[in-house]
């Protein structure tokens, strides 16, 4: 997860795909740039975004994040569309480890994260997951909820 740094002030979460951590087993994820409009910066200055539905997906050599929802700027003149696919900027080597990884059985590219990074522009982290069966959600809440009852249990002794 991209961590806060405490001195920089233009770095800034905007959206985070929390149940996908939940969904899928997380594999790798990577870094890219992504490609807007004016009123879309805008609108994703003031938080509005909403990336817990969309997904990533590499068509005729391009990387594009479909179904990501960025609201309507109501001061722009030339507004956007809210849920328009947008195109994702990395290397053609990247593109290519991302195209071969995705035609394994059952890996997806899904948004993990959208935030301002340290410059000020807009990033997008993307994991490359495999999505988990019920049994191993279980698997997972339970280790959760395991390690939380030790936290309590060793701040009781302490």
């Amino acid at each position: 997860m991209a961590k806060t740094p405490k001195t920089n002030p233009n770095y800034k979460v905007i959206a985070e795909n929390r149940r996908a951590r939940f969904d899928y087993a997380i594999e790798d994820d990577l870094e890219c740039g992504i490609v807007l409009e004016g009123s879309e910066v805008k609108s994703l200055r003031q938080n509005t975004s909403n990336i817990a539905e969309s997904y990533a997906a590499v068509e005729n050599g391009e990387l594009w994040l479909v179904n990501a929802y960025i609201a309507p700027y109501e001061q722009a003149m030339f507004g956007h569309d809210d849920r328009r696919r947008r195109k994702l900027l990395c290397s053609k080597r990247e593109l290519a480890r991302l195209w071969n990884e995705t035609q394994r059985k059952g890996m997806t590219l899904v948004p993990l994260v959208l935030y301002f990074n340290h410059k000020g522009i807009a990033k997008i982290k993307i994991g490359i997951a495999k999505g988990k069966k019920t049994v191993d959600k279980r698997a997972t809440e339970a280790k959760r909820d395991w390690n939380r009852q030790k936290q309590r249990l060793l701040k009781e002794r302490g």
